[in-house]
């Protein structure tokens, strides 16, 4: 697998799962360039005295309190190891991936004011393998400051990771590593952990499923019309040109497709007048998710190629702007529109399942063919049931 370069143009979401699964990482001479004028700014405002958020402030309610200068450096790791109180499951090495990836992201973009070392320390963890543990609570919604705090605190020798299979401390693993760990400077430690990384690397990891599944959905559909001797005519291209909803023209036109040659479409071939509502409306609610899957991954390369740090360092003024560009409300609504979406394939595949069932069961004397007792996969419809109570849920 190629090596994913970061560099000053966006990073698509390929290129993102491309790391999560295993992919080595390079920053290019722009990328460092970026992060090396973003830092000059942090530096001015040090020597300069400027109260800024997160620097030479407390965070939270404590960013009116002015932090004195000889506490600058040693704040630092210990404002990493007040936010690391992330509990739950361990999150999956993908997902970990493609947050550290994230973050690379981000403070390439500039805006950020990290120094240097704290990129090529996450670069250096992520090409050898060496993955914090990150418990699957500690985000607070509008930054995943829990989560990301773990993955810092291993970068400093703390914490725990995963390293060749096996978990163990932070500084082990580094050592085994062949990294030396972080020292962090002034604003590090909230670099490092004030962003969405975890949010973002696992919506672009759903986004992904979620386009495996609209693409299956129109399979396993197809399949259904094949098995029912259903009527083709909710593929014509006039009924989708007919309601111009982009996703519902690429479903009927995937589905046409996947039906191409099929004895549905011979002129004395077995087709209902119009099939049950599950099978009719296939295109409008495979459509419907499409279109939401299409708004969703767009809202997640936004987040994933933002500036999103507060305070935002402004390099062509020289400044530091605090704002609120971490908070992803985009990305959010979206996320909780595809959820309906994807539910109402699922109600429509459960409900086709229960009349292929049925039509089994349509012989001369309501029986099927055969002995009773080869009813082969007919519990799958009982499970079917139960899975779509739990999808209403979403």
């Amino acid at each position: 697998m190629d090596a994913v370069t970061v560099a000053d143009s966006p990073l698509s979401i390929d290129e993102l799962l491309n790391v999560a699964h295993g992919a080595c990482v390079e920053l290019s001479p722009a990328a460092r360039i970026s992060i090396q004028d973003s830092r000059a700014v942090v530096d001015k405002a040090l020597a300069t005295g400027r109260a800024v958020y997160g620097l030479n402030t407390g965070l939270g309610h404590m960013s009116n309190v002015r932090l004195p200068d000889e506490d600058l450096l040693s704040i630092q790791e210990r404002m990493l190891a007040g936010h690391a109180g992330g509990f739950g499951r361990d999150l999956p090495t993908t997902i970990v991936r493609a947050a550290m990836m994230v973050r690379i992201n981000g403070m390439a973009r500039g805006g950020s004011g990290v120094s240097p070392a704290a990129v090529d320390i996450l670069v250096a963890m992520l090409n050898m393998r060496v993955h914090p543990v990150i418990p699957a609570f500690g985000s607070v919604g509008a930054g995943d400051l829990g989560q990301l705090a773990h993955v810092a605190m291993v970068a400093v020798g703390k914490g725990r990771a995963e390293y060749e299979d096996e978990v163990m401390e932070g500084a082990v693993a580094l050592q085994r590593a062949g990294i030396t760990p972080l020292t962090l400077a002034p604003k590090d430690g909230l670099s490092l952990m004030s962003a969405n990384g975890v949010s973002i690397g696992h919506g672009a990891i759903v986004v992904s499923r979620a386009a495996e599944v609209a693409e299956l959905a129109d399979v396993v559909a197809a399949l259904s019309f094949e098995s029912i001797g259903g009527n083709p005519s909710i593929v014509h291209p006039f009924v989708a040109t007919s309601k111009p909803v982009s996703g519902q023209g690429e479903a009927s036109r995937h589905i046409q497709a996947l039906l191409k040659g099929s004895y549905l479409f011979d002129p004395d071939g077995p087709a209902s007048i119009q099939d049950a509502l599950s099978f009719r409306v296939v295109p409008q609610v495979h459509g419907a998710a499409r279109e939401f899957l299409a708004l969703t991954r767009d809202s997640v390369e936004i987040e994933l190629n933002s500036r999103s740090d507060n305070p935002l360092v402004f390099e062509a003024e020289g400044t530091m702007i605090h704002n609120g560009n971490f908070h992803p409300m985009m990305m959010a609504l979206s996320f909780d529109a595809l959820r309906p979406a994807l539910a109402h394939i699922g109600q429509l595949s459960e409900r086709r399942m229960s009349h292929l069932w049925d039509a089994i069961f349509a012989s001369s004397n309501g029986a099927p063919d055969g002995p009773p007792g080869d009813l082969f996969g007919l519990s799958l419809r009982y499970s079917a049931a139960q899975v779509f109570a739990e999808l209403k849920q979403l």
